[in-house]
């Protein structure tokens, strides 16, 4: 079975945890969100990436979700020491190395999906992991502090200001521009099931939909019988984890289940995972032309993430 996931962050990269655990013998493509990306001290950073081969790779700082392993901040203290910043970014000294490898070998003039599998080959992620697009595009968030109007990198939004601010828009930066990473497009075309993981539907999902030709293929993959399941980020009328309900309404969008199935649409998402708890959502769902199901959708270990995944194919299946 050949299973393209569309991931992004924590979520995204646990989620896909479990799928490896509930489909061993399948061959996954994940195509990884690139708008979180950075550039700090310098490097070139990769959030999203790097949370995806960290965690399948068993590098991740579990506590967290993000960053390393056993990770100390030396470079970082004497950076602030030098009165260099951010500060409010933490990156490690095992994560520093990631960071300088990437940025030596896209200076080199290798491709961000070259480095990538590059990077790959060390942590053995045991999936395809394929950046959006080679091209550069930055999310950034449109603000208001003190009756100002102001664009803030998306990091600078989530990590710096922890989103206590209205996000009154969400830009991905030069997405318009780019094209899809070699591999992507293809893997979409020959893809038995396409997953959405329980990631940001804005800043994750929806920024890999806006590279062009990416969200076409996906809609075509589906109208010739290739099934597409989504996970709701949302339990509760809530966000699992983070702040996706600021940027749910930034693009006009309730924090519920039902909302984010209707904002993926029909035409693009074939079956939608609710949790148990907003089983009443089901029939509006299915009214909208989305075969949904009610499950219990909380990554509280492995297995019960796995379980999430064996229902997702099971949908698919259904689907068929």
């Amino acid at each position: 079975m050949r299973i393209v996931v569309l991931a992004g962050g924590i979520g995204g990269a646990r989620f896909l945890r479990g799928l490896k655990q509930a489909a061993p013998d399948a061959e996954i493509t994940v195509v990884g969100n690139t708008g979180d990306d950075i550039h700090l001290f310098g490097l070139k950073v990769c959030p999203d990436l790097d949370t995806v081969m960290y965690t399948l790779g068993g590098g991740i700082n579990e506590e967290q979700g993000w960053g390393r392993l056993d990770e100390s901040f030396t470079v970082k203290e004497e950076l602030a020491a030098y009165g260099v910043g951010p500060e409010w970014f933490g990156l490690g000294d095992r994560d520093f190395a990631t960071h300088i490898v990437r940025t030596q070998m896209l200076g080199a003039g290798f491709p961000l999906s070259a480095v990538t599998e590059a990077l790959c080959a060390r942590w053995q992620p045991g999936v395809r992991l394929l950046p959006m697009s080679d091209d550069r595009v930055e999310t950034h968030v449109a603000i208001e502090v003190d009756g100002e109007q102001k664009a803030v990198h998306f990091q600078e939004y989530w990590v710096k200001l922890r989103a206590s601010v209205d996000a009154k828009a969400v830009v991905p930066v030069g997405a318009e521009a780019s094209k899809p990473a070699p591999g992507v497009l293809d893997a979409i075309a020959e893809a038995d099931v396409v997953l959405f993981p329980p990631s940001n539907p804005v800043v994750s999902v929806g920024t890999i939909l806006a590279v062009p030709g990416i969200r076409d293929a996906i809609v075509a993959a589906a109208a010739s019988g290739t099934p597409v399941v989504g996970l709701s980020p949302i339990v509760g009328d809530a966000p699992v984890r983070g702040m996706a309900d600021k940027v749910l309404a930034a693009v006009g969008v309730e924090s519920t289940a039902k909302a984010v199935a209707l904002h993926y649409g029909s035409e693009l998402v074939g079956g939608w995972l609710v949790d148990t708890v907003d089983a009443g959502a089901v029939a509006d769902v299915e009214a909208a032309g989305i075969r949904c199901r009610a499950v219990p959708l909380m990554m509280t270990d492995v297995e019960a993430t796995a379980a999430m995944a064996r229902e997702a194919l099971a949908l698919a299946e259904e689907l068929r």
